[in-house]
């Protein structure tokens, strides 16, 4: 009996076919907004959480503002902090590479290399070593700088030419060029969006004030012991710094952007719950029309016997057969249009040399695709219960008199 009610529902829909089409649209507007928009946000925003958590769950960084200058003072009393297990200063400039024709924006990180490589785990060497502290014209280059369109540029062993910034008395008083050796090239890393590992080259501690003359920590890269003593420690930081340092724990600028996207996330939702309530109101008015003009059929079928529950339950699935139909053209315009907005890209500028462009494909998940059509089953079953229960209420006398 089912079959025969769903064979009725697909004729009564295609005898009415411009204002079921019409119905179909309204309903599929919902599925196609949500699923594209939550689908590419959901992309991005595990894109971005993912890579800053890469960097350490318990790394911070310690930077000086500026009227106040790091010192060994301040290293000591870091240290002595019982949830910390390391500490190091590291030095940060900015500088134009050499390549070729091209000048190149690179970055430029004195740092204790065995700290590097424990804050940012995902940090993975391509071709050489690890240079020895000792050899400070040696450094680690990013994989941009090294290789540009898959062709390469740098090799181990290449000079890289570099001139930065020369700074006296915390002024730029001109220009620096200093020659570094490439000892070892990383993996591509993708960026991080707090900083780009692939258009850096990274340097031990004792070159960033021999060999490029910085004199200022640039700031202090802490680990904590245990990623759940991160808030404890910043806390005790700020605390005791007050306004005289700034304070970025990374675990910290994930939680917020996790906040951010998930707020982004609730907002696209919402609208989208504006267009299901429109196509409900759409479901409703198109089955109550549809009531009204078949209400001698109505009758008919309740003087051959049929119960009010099987009238209520043909004219209910009438409109979940729209409501899937119009579901499943929303879900597939949707799929479509979010690889067609994810294919546009997204630039993250004031990252590497003309910033961070980030390319994905959506997050289409099951669970997006399975809340999506139940949201659009249950505008069938809103939509068209009150309808659904008045046709099974009308007395079959009543009806067969209707014209």
């Amino acid at each position: 009996m089912l079959a025969d009610f769903f064979r009725l529902s697909l004729k009564a829909l295609s005898e009415r076919r411009t204002r079921a089409a019409l119905t179909i649209i309204g309903i599929a507007i919902g599925p196609l907004v949500l699923v594209m928009m939550s689908s590419v946000v959901g992309s991005y925003s595990n894109y971005i959480e993912e890579r800053i958590t890469s960097l350490g769950q318990n790394a911070i960084a310690v930077f000086p503002t500026e009227n106040y200058q790091l010192d060994e003072e301040d290293l000591s009393y870091i240290r002595t902090i019982n949830t910390i297990s390391r500490a190091e200063p590291f030095y940060n400039t900015q500088g134009i590479l050499k390549r070729g024709s091209e000048d190149l924006k690179v970055s430029i990180f004195a740092v204790d290399y065995d700290l590097l490589f424990d804050a940012i785990g995902s940090l993975q060497i391509r071709e050489g070593s690890v240079p020895s502290e000792s050899n400070i014209i040696y450094s680690i280059i990013g994989r941009k700088i090294a290789y540009k369109d898959n062709e390469k540029y740098f090799g181990l062993e290449d000079i890289l030419t570099v001139t930065i910034p020369k700074i006296e008395g915390g002024k730029i008083t001109g220009k620096k060029t200093v020659n570094v050796v490439a000892g070892a090239i990383l993996e591509e890393y993708g960026g991080a969006l707090i900083v780009d590992p692939d258009s850096t080259v990274f340097m031990c501690l004792e070159a960033g004030r021999r060999l490029l003359g910085l004199n200022k920590w640039s700031g202090i890269l802490v680990l904590v012991s245990d990623p759940a003593d991160v808030k404890p420690t910043v806390s005790a930081l700020r605390q005791h710094y007050e306004e005289k340092v700034q304070i970025i724990a990374f675990s910290s600028i994930a939680e917020a952007i996790s906040s951010v996207t998930g707020a982004i996330n609730f907002i696209n939702f919402s609208t989208s719950l504006s267009a299901f309530a429109v196509a409900v109101a759409g479901v409703a008015a198109t089955m109550i029309t549809s009531v009204m003009e078949r209400t001698r059929e109505i009758g008919v079928m309740k003087a051959i016997g049929y119960k009010s529950s099987q009238i209520l339950l043909m004219i209910l699935l009438e409109s979940i057969v729209m409501s899937l139909v119009g579901g499943t053209a929303g879900i597939s315009m949707g799929v479509a249009g979010a690889y067609v907005l994810s294919s546009q890209g997204f630039t993250i500028g004031g990252i590497g040399e003309s910033g961070l462009t980030l390319q994905l494909n959506p997050l289409i998940t099951p669970a997006l695709i399975i809340q999506t059509l139940s949201l659009t089953m249950l505008i069938g079953l809103i939509g068209g219960v009150l309808p659904a229960y008045r046709a099974s209420k009308i007395p079959p006398v009543v009806a067969l008199r209707y014209e």
